[in-house]
Order: structure tokens, then C-alpha cells, then sequence
């Protein structure tokens, strides 16, 4: 990193001026305030400066992020704009890394979530979704989001490490809920973290030990670490020829100098894949829910096509008919985009509206910011699925799963996922948003989600 020069406003897009500390306080607990007044005061592009990280060049305009995710990965670093999230999903996280290391990663993860493979899971997305809708209270108000994310928990469980109902099962699930929780509580947590995944105060907190957040933390992840490692450990001893759940394709997976993951390797991906893949997936579903709440000519239009194109008959194989439901999917994504924004780390200067960034800038393309820009989406406030009915979208004007080389693996089985669990909710359950129930979005850890754990009442299910 060359560090010097980077406080240079003259190289920089102009920014707020207030201290580090304060925009990081105003970032962390304030974020969506704060990014429509920059966006309003400075224009498409403007610099955060945020206490324990580079300064951040933050682009709305699609050319410019279209330079950002096309532009080579030796140049922007991705890993390194996510280096924050160490000391939670480790070294060797694919979020973390960049180089030939991440392409690796990315190869010998990709193969699990495409075609044949993934739609191999939908049953149990269904079944799982199923069961968790026959313990719902009836006419009485209760919090949706916890229950999306039991669902997309245990749909975890089964599809990447073949697990059912048992002990096993139980105890991973148990110990993985604090760790989850942890990750998305309040923001104060974050405000000990540095962009580069060291930690302010870690010296006091070694003193404090298990008394500090860091300690609480270690206990929680040495849990889930004595679970993981204890069934990679038991996977690699016992044949798994015929198993077809993601962990026993990633022991399998070799490189192409004919190498496997080793035990650390699978550890954090196995982890990133959990924290990917579980409270993203639930809050995109509560937020559908909310937005189908809150506008019943939709609804109706969702249950036509539903009653259409299943009816009666088994989910699975028809919900690649279900255009309609994709575009309201699509919809909610944009006005309630979980990821706010994804970054790159500059390791070349780079030319972005009449600017030329040092070396050392992270550069952010904000998603949040970009799903409503009136000149890309009319109306942007309003809810319109129509947007996404027989419209190709630029990937550098709609990105809720990132973009370029770095955009989720995760993404064909979550919207497959997503598609599936909001369908089976739709058949089985008449329901209401809970009455006197007005939405905000609140930060929860990296993402954003609905106030209240978005409270609704079921009157009835089959």
C-alpha cells in the first residue's frame, strides 16, 4: 500500500468533511442518511474517509463501475476491500483473498452451485420451508425474518454438509446460531474492526479476555470450529462416493495441479458459504414478503401464476415458469438491496470521472445508490416487478450479488432458493403484514434488514 499520497484532495473526488470517527460512526448506524446526502451534496461520485481504513471513492455511474468490475483483478483487489471480514470467516475465506489464490477457490467452488447440481436441492428447500410454515401461530402477529432464517439455516445444513435431523445436526445448528447472531447484531461490533481485519483496543481486550467482545466471540467460533474441523475430520475417514451435498464435491475437488483443500481451506469456506448463503437469502425473503404486503394487486397476480403454472401439482419442476415471481424477486432486491455497496482495492491508479485514484484507494461501487437512480429505474421509489418482465438489465445498473469476476458464486442457488421458499409460502399461507406495521431498514452487521423482524399474521394454512 502506498499511503502517503492518499490524503491529497486534489487527487480525490470531493467527500464530507467530517473527522473519520464521526463518518464511521454515521456509516455504521446511520449508513442510508448518510449515503443519500453525500450522494445529493457531492454528485455520482464522492470520497468517504472512515477511522481505520483508506479513503473510499464511492461510484453510482454505471461507466465507472463498469471500468470497476471489468478492469483486471491485478489491479483491483477485492479480497483486499473485504479484509475486514478475517477474524470472522479467516484467512483463506474466498472473500478475503485475491490473485491466483481466490481463482483457485472460485474454481473448485463454482461446480456445486450450477445446473443439474443445484436444482438437485429444491425439494429440500421445499420440505424444509414446509415444516417450518406448520409451526407458525395463526392470527396472531410474528416475526418473519427469524423465521428465514431457520429456514435458510437448515436448508444450509442439508444441502453443504448432508446433514438431517440428529444429534449432529443439533449441535452444529446450536452452535452456529450465536455464531450468526454475532455477525448480525448491532453495529458496535464493527466499530472495533479496521479495513484491514485488525482490531482497535486488542491489547485491552486480551487483558479482558473472556469479559471482552473478542473474547465472547473466541468462545463462540472455538464452538463451531470444534464441530467443523470434527466432521471434515469424520467426511475424509468414511466414503462419500454417491453423497451429493456441497461438502463431499468440495473433498473431492482438485486443482489443476491435482491438489485438495486442505482442513483449514474447507473450514473458512464452509463458513464463508454459511454467512453468504444464510442471512442474505432470509432478508431477501422478508423483504419480498413485505413488499407483496404491501401491494395486493401483485399478490393476486403472483397467486394467478402460481395457480397456473402448479396448481395442485409438485413445485419443484415447474417454478422455471414462474416469470412473474422472479421479476417481483428481482424488484424487491433492487429497493431493498441487503449489500449495500462491494469494493476494490486499487493496486494501479485508475481514471474515474476526471479523476486519477492512487494506488491504495478502495473503490466502491455502491448498489444501494445505484437501484435509484431515476434516470436508470422511473419512479425508483415505487415498486414496479414490471421492470424485469422481458428486460435485459446491465449488470453495471442492477448488481444486488456484486459483479465482474467477483460476483457470488452463491448467486444461482439463492435466487433458485429464493424462488422456491417464497413460492411454498404463497401456496400454503393466507397472511398480512401485522397490523400498524411500518417498515425501516436497519443495519445488521454488513447487511441491511427490515425493522421489528417484519411482523406478519397468518389467518390460515394447507
Amino acid at each position: 500500500m502506498h499511503a502517503p499520497s492518499l490524503g491529497s484532495s486534489r487527487s480525490l473526488p470531493p467527500g464530507p468533511s467530517a473527522s473519520p470517527l464521526v463518518q464511521r460512526l454515521q456509516w455504521l448506524f446511520r449508513p442510508i442518511p448518510f449515503l443519500e446526502a453525500c450522494v445529493r451534496t457531492y454528485g455520482a461520485t464522492f470520497t468517504m474517509r472512515q477511522l481505520g481504513s483508506p479513503p473510499q471513492v464511492y461510484v453510482t455511474d454505471p461507466a465507472a463501475i463498469k471500468k470497476v468490475f471489468s478492469g483486471s483483478p491485478d489491479d483491483l483487489w477485492a479480497g483486499e476491500a473485504g479484509a475486514f471480514l478475517k477474524p470472522i470467516l479467516g484467512e483463506h475465506s474466498m472473500l478475503v483473498l485475491d490473485g491466483e489464490r481466490h481463482q483457485r477457490h472460485r474454481k473448485l467452488l463454482m461446480p456445486p452451485f450450477h445446473g443439474e447440481r443445484m436444482q438437485a436441492y429444491g425439494e429440500t428447500m421445499r420440505e424444509v420451508t414446509d415444516r417450518r410454515i406448520d409451526a407458525w401461530p395463526l392470527d396472531r402477529p410474528f416475526p418473519l425474518h427469524p423465521e428465514t432464517q431457520a429456514i435458510t439455516l437448515d436448508v444450509i445444513l442439508r444441502t453443504v454438509f448432508g446433514l438431517d435431523e440428529g444429534a449432529l445436526f443439533e449441535d452444529l445448528k446450536r452452535a452456529l446460531e450465536p455464531f450468526m447472531a454475532f455477525g448480525t447484531g448491532a453495529p458496535w461490533a464493527f466499530l472495533l474492526l479496521r479495513g484491514d481485519g485488525t482490531l482497535y483496543g486488542q491489547r485491552l481486550q486480551e487483558l479482558l479476555g473472556r469479559f471482552s467482545p473478542l473474547g465472547r466471540f473466541r468462545r463462540i467460533l472455538e464452538d463451531v470450529d470444534r464441530l467443523l474441523y470434527a466432521e471434515i475430520a469424520r467426511r475424509r475417514a468414511s466414503a462419500h462416493a454417491g453423497h451429493k451435498d456441497v461438502l463431499a464435491l468440495l473433498l473431492d475437488a482438485r486443482d489443476e495441479a491435482g491438489a485438495a483443500m486442505t482442513d483449514v481451506e474447507l473450514r473458512d469456506e464452509l463458513l464463508t458459504l454459511l454467512v453468504a448463503g444464510h442471512e442474505t437469502t432470509a432478508t431477501a425473503i422478508t423483504a419480498t414478503i413485505e413488499q407483496l404486503g404491501r401491494h395486493p394487486a401483485v399478490l393476486a397476480r403472483v397467486r394467478a401464476e402460481l395457480d397456473e403454472a402448479v396448481g395442485d401439482g409438485p413445485l419443484v419442476p415447474n417454478v422455471g415458469k414462474l416469470v412473474y415471481l422472479d421479476a417481483v424477486i428481482k424488484e424487491a432486491m433492487r429497493l431493498h438491496t441487503v449489500l449495500p455497496a462491494v469494493g476494490r482495492g486499487l493496486h494501479a491508479p485508475l481514471e474515474l470521472g476526471g479523476c486519477t485514484l492512487p494506488v491504495g484507494v478502495t473503490v466502491i461501487a455502491c448498489m444501494y445508490l445505484v437501484h435509484r437512480r431515476a434516470d436508470l429505474f422511473p419512479e425508483p421509489e415505487r415498486f414496479l416487478p414490471e421492470r424485469f418482465l422481458g428486460a435485459k438489465v446491465s449488470p453495471f445498473e442492477y448488481f444486488p450479488f456484486g459483479g465482474g469476476a467477483r460476483r457470488c458464486v452463491w448467486q444461482a442457488f439463492a435466487s433458485y432458493e429464493l424462488k422456491i421458499t417464497l413460492a411454498e409460502i404463497l401456496r400454503r399461507c393466507a397472511w398480512s403484514l401485522a397490523p400498524g406495521y411500518r417498515a425501516r431498514i436497519i443495519r445488521r452487521g454488513v447487511t441491511f434488514a427490515l425493522s421489528e423482524g417484519m411482523p406478519i399474521v397468518v389467518q390460515s394454512r394447507r
